[in-house]
C-alpha cells in the first residue's frame, strides 16, 4: 500500500534526507520518497508489518512533525488545504521577518551609542534575546531536535552561529574584563545577530511566495471544479452541492457555465473550452451521445447531460491527483543532491572550526574578534536548502507547465528519462492517425475478376452489397476496434438492420467471428482467412491496389467461402505530419509500429513523414520491437492509444498514452497527452530536456555558490584584498540562494515548447 504523510519541520536537503533515510529503514517500508517542496512523505509499505501510524511516529521521533491525513479528504480537499497552510507559511514568515528587520535596524543605529549609555548593551541584549525567542525561535528548537536525534541541517548552522555571536555578546556585556583583560575588546554582535535572523526569514519567506508559485498549474486545475450543480429532479431544476450529484441524474448545463460534472450529452448542443485540461485552444463541438468533461467551460449553447464519473473517479479529480502524485515524486538526478547533502553540515562546521583556528594563530590583529566572525560567516553563508530544492522546483513547474498543454507527466522519473529519448515509436490508428476511419471500398468476391475497380460502396447491386454490410456490421458490432466502427456507422449512415450474433470471438492482432442469422462469418486480415483455410487470392489484387492507396483492407468470409473485401480509410492527424517534422528536427528517430498491411502502413508513413515502418505485429510484437530497439541502445519513447498498444507503452523507456484513448493505454503510460495531438509527445521530450537543463543549473549554482561563498566567508580574498565578509552579509547571501534556485526554476513557466 502507498501512504502520503504531510511532514512539517523541513527547511532543507539535510532535512529531507533524514526523514527519507528514516523511513526507508523502518521495518515494512519498501519505498519511500520525501518531497522538500510538497513537505511529505510518500510510502510503498507492507500493511502487515507496518501501519501509517506508526510510520508518522517514526518521523516525529526523527524531530519533525507529521500527521496521518483524513482518508476521507479528496484531492481537491488536499491541495486546498496545501494552498491554505503555504499562504499561512508566508504570511508569518513576512510577519517575522519585518518585525525582525526593523529591530536589527534599531539595534544596528544604536550600537554607536554603546559605549556613552550603560543602559545600552542592556537594552540590545533583551531584543536581541526576544527576537531570538519568538520570530527565530523554530531555528533553535528544530537544531535541538536534529542534534538530539543525531542529525544536522541548516538550522543547526543557524543556530550554532547566531548562538554563539549571542552567547559572546551576552558575556561581552555582563562580564566585559573577561575579554579586556586578555587584550581582546568587548565587542557584541546583537544587531549581527538580529540581522541574520531577519535576512534569513526574509529569504525564506521570499522562498515561500516562490514555492507557491511553483504550484500555479494544480492551483488553477482545482479551482476549475465547480461547487454546485443544476440537477434535474421530478421534472425541475434545483441546484445541490456537487457532493450531491449522483451517477445517471441529468444535469442542465447553461451558457457560459462550467460543466459541474462529467456526463454524456443528453440533449441540447453546443461548442465547449477544453483548453485547460487538453491544451487544445479550439472550441469542441458537442451534440446528444458526446462525453463531456466537468471543469471545461461552456460555450454559447444549452445542454443537459447524464452524469457518468464523480468524485475522485472524475477526469478533473484524477488528473488533479495525478499532477499530486507526480511533483511529489523525485527525478534520479536528486540523488546527487541527497549525497552531497548528507555530508555537507558537518563538513562545514568542520570548516568553520579549522577557520576560527586559522585567523586566531594568522590574524595580526584581535584574532579571536576576527576567527569569530569568519567561522560565524561560514556557518551562516552555508546553505543546503539550494541543493534541496534545485530539483523538486523543477519538477513541480515543469509538471503545471505540461498540465497546461495537455501534457500530464506521471513523476519525476519520467520527466527525466523523457529527455534521453532518442527513438519515438508511433502506433499508427488513433495515434497517427484520427482513430475514426471510414468506409471507401466493397469489393464482392464475385466481382473481383476481370473488375479492376470492383463494386464501391453505393453500386447498383445494392442487395449483394447491402447483406455483406448488413452481415459484417452485425458482427463488428461486438468489437471495439476502430476499424469495426467503422463499418457499423456506415451500416448505420445507410439505415440497414443489423442482425444479432452469436458466439462472438476476437481473435487479436487478426479479426473477429461468429454466427449472425444463420451465416458463420469470419472477418479480418489474411492470417485470419488461412487459419479457416480460405483462399483470398481472388481478391489479393483488389487489397494490393487499396493498400497502396493507404487504406486498410479486411477480408469477409461467409460460411467458408470468400464473400468480398471491405476497404477502410483512416485519413491522418491534422497536425501529425508537423510533430513528426518537429521530431526529427530534434534528431530523433520515428518508426511507425502497426498491426495493419504493410503497403497500408507504408502509405501512411509516407504521407506522415515517417521513413521507418514495422507492420502486420500483434501487440506481443510491438513489444518484441521495442524491446530490440532498447537492446540496440536506444533510448525509446513509445506513443499509443488502445489496449493493443498497454504493454508496449509498459515495456518502452517512456509510455506516452493518448489521453483521449483507453484507460488501460492511460495507466500503462509515463505521460499522458490529453488532446490526442501528437505534438503534445513533441512538447513532452522538449519540456524534459529544457527541465533537465535548468535542474542541472539549478544543481550547478546551488554547488558553486558555496564552493565559491564559504572560502569567502573564511577570509580568503582578506590576504590580498584586506577584505573580510560580515555574518550579516553572508546571511544576506544565504537567503538569495535559495530564491534564485526557485526563481530559475519557474522561468519554465514561460518556456515556448513548440
Amino acid at each position: 500500500m502507498t501512504a502520503r504523510i504531510p511532514v512539517t519541520g523541513m527547511t532543507c536537503a539535510a532535512c529531507q534526507a533524514r526523514v527519507q533515510r528514516t523511513l526507508q529503514k523502518h521495518p515494512g517500508v519498501t519505498d519511500a520518497t520525501v518531497n522538500l517542496m510538497m513537505a511529505n512523505a510518500t510510502i510503498s509499505y507492507d500493511p502487515a508489518q507496518v501501519s501509517p501510524a506508526a510510520l508518522v511516529a517514526a518521523i516525529q521521533r526523527a524531530g519533525y512533525g507529521a500527521e496521518v491525513p483524513p482518508p476521507e479528504r479528496s484531492a481537491f480537499e488536499e491541495q486546498d488545504a496545501r494552498d491554505a497552510a503555504t499562504a499561512e507559511e508566508f504570511r508569518t514568515l513576512r510577519t517575522k521577518a519585518v518585525v525582525s528587520g526593523a529591530i536589527g535596524l534599531t539595534a544596528m543605529v544604536a550600537m554607536p551609542w554603546m559605549h556613552h549609555y550603560a543602559w545600552a548593551p542592556w537594552l540590545l541584549l533583551a531584543l536581541t534575546t526576544g527576537v531570538m525567542l519568538t520570530a527565530g525561535r523554530h531555528f533553535y528548537l528544530r537544531a535541538w531536535a536534529g542534534i538530539r536525534h543525531g542529525g544536522t541541517d541548516m538550522n543547526t548552522l543557524i543556530a550554532v552561529g547566531t548562538g554563539a555571536a549571542w552567547l559572546h555578546s551576552v558575556i561581552a556585556t555582563v562580564a566585559p574584563a573577561f575579554f579586556t583583560s586578555r587584550g581582546v575588546p568587548a565587542d557584541v554582535y546583537y544587531e549581527a545577530v538580529v540581522l541574520i535572523i531577519a535576512f534569513i526569514l526574509t529569504g525564506n519567506a521570499f522562498e515561500a511566495r516562490a514555492k507557491r508559485r511553483t504550484a500555479v498549474a494544480l492551483r488553477a486545475l482545482v479551482q476549475l471544479q465547480p461547487r454546485t450543480a443544476r440537477v434535474v429532479r421530478q421534472g425541475q431544476e434545483r441546484e445541490v452541492d456537487i457532493a450531491h450529484v449522483l451517477v445517471g441524474e441529468v444535469v442542465a448545463v447553461r451558457p457560459g457555465e462550467r460543466i459541474p460534472v462529467d456526463g454524456v450529452v443528453a440533449d441540447g448542443a453546443s461548442a465547449v473550452d477544453e483548453s485547460m485540461l487538453t491544451g487544445e485552444s479550439l472550441p469542441v463541438a458537442k451534440r446528444a451521445g458526446d462525453r463531456v468533461i466537468g471543469g471545461t467551460m461552456n460555450g454559447t449553447g444549452a445542454f443537459r447531460l447524464t452524469a457518468t464519473t464523480l468524485g475522485r473517479d472524475s477526469v478533473l479529480a484524477r488528473i488533479v491527483t495525478l499532477m499530486r502524485d507526480a511533483q511529489g515524486t523525485r527525478a534520479p538526478i536528486q540523488h546527487l543532491a541527497d549525497g552531497l547533502s548528507a555530508v555537507f553540515v558537518p563538513t562545514v562546521m568542520a570548516i568553520a572550526a579549522v577557520t576560527f583556528v586559522a585567523w586566531y594563530l594568522l590574524a595580526d590583529t584581535a584574532p579571536a574578534v576576527r576567527g569569530f566572525a569568519a567561522a560565524v560567516s561560514v556557518l551562516i553563508i552555508a546553505c543546503p536548502c539550494a541543493m534541496g530544492l534545485a530539483v523538486p522546483t523543477a519538477v513541480m513547474v515543469a509538471t503545471g507547465r505540461g498540465a497546461e498543454l495537455g501534457v500530464l507527466i506521471k513523476g519525476g522519473e519520467a520527466l527525466q528519462r523523457a529527455g534521453d529519448v532518442t527513438t519515438v515509436v508511433l502506433d499508427k490508428t488513433g495515434t497517427v492517425t484520427e482513430g475514426k476511419p471510414t468506409v471507401t471500398d466493397v469489393v464482392l468476391a464475385g466481382a473481383a475478376a476481370g473488375d479492376a475497380g470492383g463494386r464501391r460502396a453505393g453500386s447498383a447491386d445494392a442487395f449483394d452489397e447491402t447483406r455483406l454490410l448488413a452481415l459484417t456490421a452485425a458482427l463488428e458490432r461486438r468489437s471495439e476496434h476502430p476499424l469495426a466502427d467503422a463499418i457499423v456507422r456506415h451500416a448505420a449512415a445507410r439505415g440497414l438492420v443489423l442482425g444479432e450474433v452469436e458466439g462472438f470471438a476476437s481473435a487479436t492482432g487478426r479479426g473477429a467471428t461468429g454466427v449472425v442469422d444463420g451465416v458463420m462469418l469470419a472477418v479480418g486480415n489474411a492470417a485470419l482467412m488461412a487459419d479457416f483455410a480460405i483462399d483470398v487470392a481472388p481478391l489479393a489484387a483488389d487489397a494490393a491496389r487499396l493498400a497502396d492507396a493507404g487504406r486498410t483492407t479486411m477480408y469477409v468470409a461467409a460460411d467458408g467461402a470468400l464473400a468480398g473485401l471491405i476497404a477502410v480509410a483512416d485519413p491522418l492527424k491534422p497536425a501529425s505530419r508537423e510533430a513528426i517534422a518537429g521530431m526529427r528536427a530534434m534528431g530523433l528517430d520515428v518508426v511507425l509500429l502497426t498491426g495493419d498491411h504493410e503497403r497500408t502502413a507504408r502509405a501512411i508513413a509516407r504521407e506522415a513523414g515517417i521513413d521507418h515502418v514495422v507492420a502486420g505485429v500483434l501487440p506481443e510484437g510491438k513489444v518484441a520491437e521495442v524491446t530490440r530497439l532498447q537492446a540496440a541502445g536506444r533510448v525509446v519513447a513509445m506513443v499509443g492509444d488502445g489496449i493493443n498498444d498497454a504493454p508496449a507503452l509498459a515495456q518502452a523507456d517512456v509510455g506516452m498514452a493518448i489521453g483521449t484513448g483507453t484507460d488501460i493505454a492511460v495507466e500503462a503510460g509515463d505521460v499522458v497527452l490529453m488532446r490526442g495531438d501528437l505534438r503534445a509527445a513533441t512538447q513532452a521530450v522538449r519540456l524534459s530536456r529544457r527541465t533537465m537543463r535548468t535542474m542541472r543549473e539549478n544543481l550547478f549554482w546551488a554547488f558553486i555558490y558555496n564552493v565559491i561563498g564559504i572560502p569567502v566567508a573564511a577570509g580568503a580574498l582578506y590576504p590580498a584584498f584586506g577584505w573580510q565578509l560580515s555574518p550579516v552579509l553572508a546571511s544576506a547571501a544565504m537567503a538569495f540562494s535559495s530564491v534564485s534556485v526557485v526563481t530559475n526554476s519557474l522561468r519554465l513557466r514561460r518556456a515556448r515548447l513548440d
